[in-house]
């Protein structure tokens, strides 16, 4: 006589009859302590609290004495933790790294040509703005996600436009990728997934934006721009001929908005979010400034990095591992059992979350299907040591899922 699965008589024995029993995985012994590994906002510092804003000035005007002594100090601790030479102007604008870069370039753009690089969704963002927008004649030069813009064909006598990190893919610019320090162009640089987690080369910038809500935590709605004398140059002796919005205009009657730069702000910021920002470079500072904070990110991208040269079903986003991000790691999924392989990242996804074990760390929309794990300083290294292997459990439990 045949039996079932559970030791049954089958109905009919002229006919075999098979029941396909899901295997329920074994979980792995611990969870991260901190499940959140979003790409942004990204996770606060390690030892953060709801009482680190305790000394925020609420319900005080920005431009009151003890509002622009926060906001200037948010500026001198920028400085100094990221190496910003002294002549150069940071200002803290509205609209998160997105308004801060629309500034740049609509203040900036025009004079002459302009060069746009792509390698990943926001890289693309400015380029239709430039073109759809400002109706600049620009030379595009656009990368699949993956792969990274040969700087040896840009000519920096143009101006040219970039990102450092690209969030979305995971490749950054790499040692390889040479910018010429003398030059007659200007460079713009989103560096948003970059700052804090990088030695950028100022030298070779002259308009860089980000925010406070990628390596160091902070929250959302407020950019930072950093300028160059050859972009302030740029600013005082250039007008672009399209009308510019309040909130972009950082010079009046031909003269440099000093105030900008020095905590008065073009519009109102929170002094909440403002407080948080300066308890982020506060602890940045505790911990040894920019080396340390690069450093905990690389040790971060290395378990990462180890986990994938150990697993034969993963592969980096970036295919090159001189331009893989230290930040914003992106993972495909490489199995022929895979039958749909959205369908496959939402369930790998979905388990994890439910688990409570990572959250937020779909690849973005705009990018291949796969995985993105934030590996900013923010994010404490035991905590990625013990996702790798529920990434694993996840993996298998989403292939037995298609069963």
């Amino acid at each position: 006589m045949l039996k079932g699965d559970l030791g049954t008589p089958l109905p009919n024995e002229g006919h075999i009859s098979v029941r396909i029993i899901k295997m329920t995985l074994k979980k792995p012994a611990s969870k991260p302590s901190n499940p959140h590994f979003s790409s942004g906002p990204c996770t606060k510092p390690p030892t953060w609290t709801l009482k680190s804003l305790s000394g925020a000035s609420l319900g005080r005007s920005h431009r009151s004495t003890i509002g622009k002594q926060k906001l200037q100090k948010a500026i001198d601790l920028t400085r100094k933790v990221l190496r910003i030479p002294n002549d150069f102007k940071i200002g803290i604008v509205p609209a998160s790294d997105t308004g801060a870069f629309e500034l740049a370039m609509w203040n900036l753009l025009g004079s002459r040509h302009v060069e746009m690089l792509a390698w990943e969704s926001f890289g693309a963002g400015w380029i239709t703005d430039a073109i759809t927008q400002l109706k600049l004649e620009a030379t595009i030069k656009k990368v699949n996600y993956g792969k990274i813009v040969d700087f040896n064909f840009v000519n920096f006598d143009n101006d040219v436009c970039f990102t450092w990190n690209g969030t979305t893919s995971g490749v950054k610019v790499s040692s390889k990728s040479n910018i010429p320090i003398k030059r007659k162009g200007l460079t713009l640089c989103d560096a948003t997934s970059a700052a804090f987690a990088m030695d950028l080369p100022w030298d070779r910038l002259d308009a860089t934006t980000f925010s406070w809500q990628k390596v160091l935590g902070g929250e959302g709605g407020h950019g930072i721009i950093v300028l160059s004398p050859h972009a302030i140059e740029r600013l005082l002796s250039y007008t672009p001929i399209w009308p510019l919005p309040k909130i972009f205009r950082l010079k009046k009657d031909n003269k440099l908005i000093e105030g900008i730069f020095s905590g008065e702000t073009i519009n109102t910021p929170s002094m909440l979010c403002v407080e948080d920002y300066l308890f982020a470079l506060d602890w940045a500072e505790s911990i040894g400034g920019l080396p340390a904070l690069i450093d905990r990110s690389n040790q971060n991208a290395k378990v990462l990095n180890d986990f994938v040269l150990n697993t034969p079903w993963l592969e980096f986003l970036a295919v090159e591992p001189d331009s893989r991000s230290n930040t914003s790691v992106c993972l495909l999924f490489n199995d022929h059992r895979i039958k749909n392989v959205k369908t496959f990242i939402k369930s790998v996804v979905k388990h994890l979350e439910n688990e409570g074990v990572a959250l937020d760390i779909n690849a973005h929309k705009d990018a291949p299907p796969g995985l993105r794990i934030w590996c900013g300083a923010t994010v404490e290294k035991s905590d990625l040591l013990s996702l790798v292997p529920w990434i694993t459990w996840a993996f298998q439990t989403a292939i037995s899922d298609q069963a």
